[in-house]
């Protein structure tokens, strides 16, 4: 059994570690980082292009993030949120797209805009306040909206074409939306970073243990995979960015801080259509709003999507209920997560989410045809022939102990890091917006569990150099927006009106 000492261990290549990664690289290159990863490619799970909507979360057409509340208004706080968190990616890449750290934008990035089309008098009602209130702040200002079918033929002709001339309907646009290859992200930061000095990536590896030492730092058993060798990493810091087995992980892990967490795996599938007389009529990004019941990350979308050069048009996602944490997982996933720490607060979610799991089972029974059909909302002419079923990646929610209820638990949508108190390990659970506000999350772990505890000044100025918005709210300074948004719309080549000029 070899054993090997570095100072940081990432657990996963997916979009959450080499972020990660490449964060402590540029801010201290001396640092010896491994990276390990259970299959034999880097970013197969998650992070995968087919295997998420590569979306680039900035809330300019997510319906979920802007709920309707009581009095008629909209809640725009998650928006607003997400939108300066999605920034903060964006200005990262940038940064290392003229550092040469990443390729041309091109190869992991496209202009797509984001549209929400809704139908419905009280659909069109809702969308016409949604836009009232966001566009009124610099970070959507450039939100376009029309209930004229004319001109939303323009913006999206598939989903206009033979749709009834008698019924309501109403969108918004961002012409700078994206269109985000997350896995090619991942895999281009992973090539970087093993071209650098005191990085090791090792793939094919299992972790089988995690052990806290008496000195503070952790010894993480290893099994290949390929040859049934075991082999130990002794780290001072361990980030479990496994996305769906990074539970298990924290569990094994043993912290106080990870106790009572649960998760509640949903899986998800595609209609895919390849056809090109059929993909080009639609470069768009169209959410609408998702059935009552449905989970957040069930929205309904038509998408197009670009991946390795290659165009196509998702539909959906079709929810699904499995017992895998991931793609390539196994069955027993959620039984053996199961603790006395986390039973009852699971036990409370199933009995007060019915409607969801009932959501879930009916999902899962849908034929080929009821999808299509689901998707003629949408696309009007959608024949069934022309769409193909396909597997998305796993997505494993995050259950929890509830303290604000009378409940003894609650599933929470979204993404949380768990930090021993130590700072010697961090965890990152759940999902959706997830990759798009990799650079902001892993932000959060450089600060706990580096610049807190070893006060590193010099860190902050080169985080600020690298995002020039760092320890500033982009929410409150409409000024440092335009400023960093007219550079990485720029230096990531998703301003449309400079695209125009360059094909006029």
């Amino acid at each position: 059994m070899t054993t090997k000492s570095v100072d940081v261990l990432l657990v996963g290549a997916g979009a959450m570690s080499t972020t990660l990664g490449m964060l402590l690289k540029q801010l201290n290159p001396a640092l010896r980082i491994c990276m390990v990863e259970r299959l034999s490619q880097v970013a197969h799970e998650s992070s995968d292009g087919w295997n998420n909507a590569g979306t680039g979360h900035a809330a300019y057409c997510e319906l979920n993030y802007t709920p309707m509340q009581a009095d008629g208004s909209v809640d725009t706080t998650k928006a607003f949120n997400i939108n300066a968190a999605f920034e903060i990616s964006l200005q990262f890449w940038s940064w290392l797209v003229e550092q040469n750290a990443l390729p041309a934008p091109k190869q992991f990035i496209h202009a797509t805009p984001h549209m929400s089309f809704v139908w419905g008098e009280e659909n069109v009602a809702f969308l016409r306040q949604r836009h009232k209130q966001l566009s009124a702040h610099t970070a959507f200002a450039d939100m376009e909206y029309s209930e004229d079918p004319a001109v939303l033929r323009e913006w999206m002709p598939l989903v206009m074409q033979n749709r009834d001339p008698a019924e309501k309907v109403a969108a918004t646009r961002v012409r700078y939306g994206s269109d985000v290859n997350f896995g090619q992200i991942a895999r281009s930061m992973a090539k970087y970073l093993s071209e650098q000095p005191n990085f090791d990536l090792l793939m094919s590896r299992v972790v089988k243990d995690l052990d806290k030492q008496a000195d503070g730092s952790w010894n993480v058993t290893l099994k290949n995979t390929e040859t049934g060798s075991k082999e130990v990493i002794n780290s001072r810091f361990v980030f479990l960015g496994a996305g769906g087995g990074a539970l298990p992980l924290l569990q094994k892990s043993g912290i106080k801080e990870g106790a009572g967490y649960g998760g509640f795996p949903v899986s998800g599938q595609w209609l895919v259509c390849k056809k090109p007389e059929i993909v080009n009529k639609h470069l768009a990004k169209v959410y609408g709003k998702a059935p009552i019941g449905a989970p957040p990350m069930s929205v309904p979308h038509l998408d197009t999507r670009i991946i390795d050069g290659q165009h196509a048009l998702l539909f959906g996602p079709f929810a699904g209920f499995t017992t895998k944490f991931l793609k390539q997982g196994s069955f027993l996933d959620l039984p053996k997560s199961i603790r006395l720490s986390n039973i009852t607060p699971m036990l409370s979610v199933a009995r007060h989410n019915m409607d969801l799991t009932r959501y879930l089972i009916s999902e899962v029974m849908q034929s080929h045809k009821s999808r299509v059909e689901s998707l003629r909302n949408f696309y009007p002419d959608a024949r069934d022939e022309d769409w193909t079923l396909a597997t998305a990646g796993q997505r494993v929610q995050v259950i929890k102990r509830d303290t604000d209820s009378e409940r003894a638990g609650k599933l929470q949508f979204g993404t949380e890091v768990i930090t021993a108190e130590d700072g010697s390990l961090a965890a990152l659970l759940g999902a959706s917006p997830g990759a798009s506000t990799a650079v902001g999350t892993m932000l959060s772990i450089v600060e706990t569990c580096f610049i807190e505890r070893q006060g590193q000044q010099e860190w902050k100025a080169q985080i600020k150099a690298m995002i020039p918005s760092y320890g500033e709210s982009l929410i409150d300074n409409p000024a440092l927006l335009k400023q960093v948004r007219q550079r990485t719309l720029s230096v990531l080549e998703l301003d449309p009106a400079q695209a125009t000029a360059k094909t006029a």
